[in-house]
């Protein structure tokens, strides 16, 4: 296998210092080490938002967007994966892709340390952040003064209310750079070309196998051949893209644009994410710590970097989280729900503020992608069609009243928190806390966990082998391949696929090793 040479082209640079700041995630998101993506406008979400555009963050790095997202990790929950499976994707089951989590784990939590779900000794470094928060710990009371398991469980991810763990190392972030790449970089048959972006992918229109790809660097076109395999790992908004520019689309889209169809597919269709309003504040009689100001306090910088602890090492700021089922509200075996509790605020409130995001994570509303023009440069077409579904603002709405149920609690009480009362000024014309106002903010405070998947899925687009069905040598590696969001952040997800995925590969061209073909 060392005779198989990998040419990987990636259109970012290197990580700096600065993303490896976990709480820094903010501020990075306004680099360039984000692609910069907004939504098209619609009627039902991001209203509140400049000309009604949500944000779409996607990284643009060495790691993608593990280089810019919040860390958080959670894997999903089995019948997440088993549902797959009876969809008619064989070997995604959940029996089939617990050990390809495990490959790449490496979970230093000791209270995990015995858990049969969970390994260590893998590339991917998860830890759980040192610094907590006493309203992290009231979180988790609170969870249990309600009746829901607390603390870490077995499974994929545990339901109920638990501290996060992170894709970090010693409190810096750990992306797939650091875990997957860095360790190969030495091998002789690796080439990585940074700021190369590829913009398009060459099929042959008779045979219909894809056989290199066109890219750009230092402005210079440039076209690079394959002998095996092309495999695109753009990301959810980007693969699409790159097989429409390439031929592989709606047919009646792409004749529109004047591209030439080589298959006529359903890429960019059955675009999901995990929809969220992150609007709830709660004010509370003491400090807890993490404003604005915290990445400039000597005393945390220095905690951080001397054993990195401290708030500094938060992901994303997030603390703790909790999965719940909707319906009879309990931690259920499947859950639909995400809590994310972190301490702080929209107002910086001198420190006396948390915040909490209520996420849906099973969402049945569908966007799509498409091309703005066949000129490689131009953004795609985002319609996020965010609550489009009526059941996705229903449950969003109910987890709501059960977030600012949890804040009501007695560990909370210790604290007096109480509920930023302030009506968001688009959704004044509803009476405050009634379900009308709270299905208002979700619609202008639109925000969700960035977890874009389905564009390329397994089952329309792709065979259960990830590979684009109509087209020889050509696969499809990353969120895009999802055909249903599980009710998990995606990261770990993604890793698991790829893991799978370069078995898949192996498997299909060992035979071919010693041939000439090679």
């Amino acid at each position: 296998m060392g005779r198989w040479s990998v040419l990987l082209l990636e259109a970012g640079g290197d990580e700096i210092p600065l993303t490896d700041v976990p709480l820094a995630v903010p501020y990075v998101i306004g680099t360039d080490y984000n692609w910069g993506y907004t939504t098209e406008p619609q009627d039902g979400s991001c209203l509140g938002f400049e000309g009604a555009r949500c944000p779409w963050p996607k990284g643009k790095a060495v790691g993608g967007t593990s280089v810019i997202n919040f860390m958080v990790y959670t894997r999903g929950f089995p019948r997440d994966y088993d549902l797959w499976e009876e969809a008619g994707h064989h070997g995604w089951g959940f029996e089939s892709v617990l050990p390809y989590f495990k490959k790449y784990e490496d979970v230093r939590v000791p209270s995990l340390r015995e858990s049969p779900f969970y390994s260590r000794g893998g590339y991917l470094r998860v830890e759980r952040p040192k610094w907590r928060s006493p309203l992290a710990v009231a979180f988790l009371e609170a969870g249990r003064a309600l009746g829901y398991p607390a603390g870490d469980g077995e499974g994929l991810t545990a339901p109920g209310f638990s501290y996060v763990l992170a894709t970090t190392k010693r409190g810096a972030r750990y992306s797939a750079a650091k875990a997957f790449l860095r360790p190969v970089t030495r091998r002789k048959n690796l080439s990585v070309a940074k700021r190369a972006r590829v913009t398009k992918i060459l099929i042959d229109p008779e045979t219909l196998r894809a056989y290199g790809v066109e890219f750009v660097k230092h402005r210079r076109y440039r076209v690079v051949k394959a002998l095996k395999e092309v495999i695109l790992s753009a990301g959810a908004i980007n693969s699409p893209q790159l097989l429409m520019l390439s031929g592989v689309g709606p047919r009646r889209h792409l004749e529109e644009l004047g591209i030439p169809v080589l298959r006529d597919s359903p890429v960019g269709e059955n675009l999901q994410d995990h929809l969220s309003m992150a609007g709830l504040v709660f004010f509370v009689n003491e400090s807890v710590a993490v404003t604005g100001r915290t990445l400039l306090n000597p005393r945390y910088l220095v905690d951080y970097l001397v054993d990195g602890g401290g708030p500094l090492a938060l992901p994303g700021g997030a603390e703790a989280v909790a999965f719940l089922e909707s319906g009879t509200w309990d931690a259920g075996r499947h859950p639909d729900v995400e809590l994310v509790f972190g301490p702080g605020g929209l107002t910086s409130g001198g420190g006396t503020t948390f915040r909490r995001a209520v996420s849906r994570l099973r969402p049945k509303s569908r966007g799509f992608i498409r091309l703005k023009s066949k000129n490689p440069f131009r953004w795609p077409l985002i319609y996020s069609n965010s609550f489009d579904h009526p059941d996705d603002l229903r449950i969003m709405v109910g987890a709501i009243r059960m977030a600012i149920r949890i804040a009501s609690t007695d560990p909370y009480r210790r604290y007096n928190s109480s509920l930023l009362t302030t009506p968001f000024p688009m959704c004044r014309h509803h009476e405050f806390g009634t379900d009308e106002y709270w299905g208002c903010t979700c619609r202008v405070l639109t925000t969700n966990l960035n977890h874009q998947a389905g564009t390329c899925a397994m089952g329309s687009v792709l065979d259960s082998e990830l590979r684009v069905q109509g087209v020889a040598g050509l696969r499809v590696v990353d969120a895009s391949a999802i055909p249903v969001l599980p009710a998990s952040h995606t990261n770990a997800v993604v890793y698991m696929m790829a893991e799978k995925a370069a078995d898949m590969i192996k498997s299909y061209w060992l035979p071919y090793a010693n041939s000439s073909f090679n």
